[in-house]
């Protein structure tokens, strides 16, 4: 499963990468969304590689970003038990239940960004960076 981080805005971007970002549904920077592997959501992340970072997320990192900033309709935080149900159904369908919203507020991360946004990972932070995405995350969350 992969998670998908948007890292820049919306100034002078094609129609067509701002169309996919929707469909993605990265509607503002430091958003984040969880999707499974295959070849349609490859091909979206193709597209949009210039806007967002993405990897694999594991299950403690997958863990804390539901306990924190999973939020259910009307913005209302997730208690412990709901939490842990969510992070079951997650293992087990690979997609995010209907009880809690599909996107994941974050902060910008601690201390920054490492290197330079606009270029690509490693030397930057846009773009397929495999298991260090989780690193990312727990700074963000």
């Amino acid at each position: 499963m992969y998670a998908v981080i948007r890292i820049k805005g919306l100034v002078k971007v094609r129609k067509e990468v701002k169309d996919t970002l929707k469909m993605l549904r990265l509607n503002r920077k430091m958003h984040c969304v969880l999707l499974k592997e295959n070849d349609v959501v490859k091909g979206m992340l193709q597209k949009v590689k210039d806007m967002v970072t993405w990897g694999e997320i594991d299950d403690n990192t997958l863990k804390i970003l539901i306990e924190k900033r999973g939020r259910k309709p009307g913005n209302k935080r997730l208690i412990k038990e709901e939490a842990e149900e969510v992070f079951n159904k997650i293992k087990e369908d690979q997609k995010v239940p209907k009880i809690i919203k599909p996107v994941f507020r974050l902060t910008p991360p601690s201390k920054g960004f490492k290197k330079s946004i606009k270029q690509h990972y490693p030397k930057g932070e846009l773009g397929y960076r495999g298991k260090e995405i989780n690193e990312l995350l727990k700074r963000m969350i």
